[in-house]
């Protein structure tokens, strides 16, 4: 499966939005996916939890003028800057969308029910008050595409090294799914974004997923303990280059605007 956050949804489509690229109906439709249903509770002069379509337009209402992603994990706060309550909640939900234009920060809690199979997802936008400052570690689109070049290049040594590349029939399902969504074209990011945001995104995409095979599916040659543990010590760093990549992607329609 592709990492396609929830908050990297939000955040491209909410900035279509706001830009007036899309219409509210089509960019509701496009972050709830395939979840059942999406609120906002806390948001300022709303006395309880509300719909995504009325929360953008408040936010909007509330000087919203973009939305960025923060995508933390533990010891790096990538796309954070504080204070400490939402930074807090934002590394439990490893995610967090943070507004431009006002000091608002939305951090998502996800409920599942329902059986195997036919499984209800509905999830709740917590918004806290954030501090306005440059979010922690974010490079930018140019930065970001060198690294993954780098880390593309140091994923496949280290995987080949360790016997795990494209290991097992759960490895080749997935490698298979990755390829038939690019081959269809898929749409990602939204309206708006510059078309190097697209390229990093989707070569993001691609790294987490080596990352993601190596981790989880099939022991290849690394059967022992201390070799797992090589695998995840030498997969660290580009776990995070493709993290840093994918919110400077998500980010780049505010930034490019900003800078407009």
């Amino acid at each position: 499966m592709l990492f396609e956050p929830r908050s990297g949804r939000l955040a491209a489509w909410g900035n279509a939005l706001l830009a007036g690229l899309v219409s509210p109906d089509e960019a509701v439709l496009s972050i709830v996916g395939e979840d059942a249903v999406h609120r906002v509770e806390g948001l300022p002069g709303e006395p309880g939890p509300v719909g995504l379509t009325l929360a953008l337009g408040r936010m909007r209402a509330l000087g919203v003028t973009g939305l960025r992603v923060a995508l933390p994990a533990p010891g790096h706060p990538l796309g954070l800057s504080g204070p400490a309550e939402f930074n807090a909640r934002a590394l439990e939900a490893e995610e967090a969308v943070v507004a431009a234009g006002a000091a608002l920060g939305l951090v998502p809690e996800v409920a599942e029910a329902g059986p195997a199979g036919d499984v209800h997802v509905s999830v709740t936008w917590h918004c806290l008050p954030v501090r306005e400052a440059p979010p922690a570690d974010v490079p930018s689109l140019g930065e970001a595409e060198r690294e993954l070049a780098e880390a593309l290049r140091e994923a496949t040594v280290v995987l080949t090294r360790l016997d795990v590349a494209g290991s097992g029939p759960v490895a080749e399902a997935a490698l298979s799914a990755y390829r038939a969504r690019a081959d269809a074209g898929r749409e990602v990011l939204a309206p708006g974004y510059p078309p190097r945001a697209v390229r990093v995104l989707a070569l993001a995409q691609r790294v987490d997923l080596l990352v993601s095979l190596a981790s989880e599916h099939g022991p290849g040659g690394a059967v022992a303990a201390s070799e797992m543990a090589a695998r995840a010590e030498a997969l660290r760093p580009v776990e995070r280059v493709a993290r840093r990549a994918l919110v400077a992607a998500y980010n780049a329609a505010v930034e490019e605007r900003e800078r407009g």
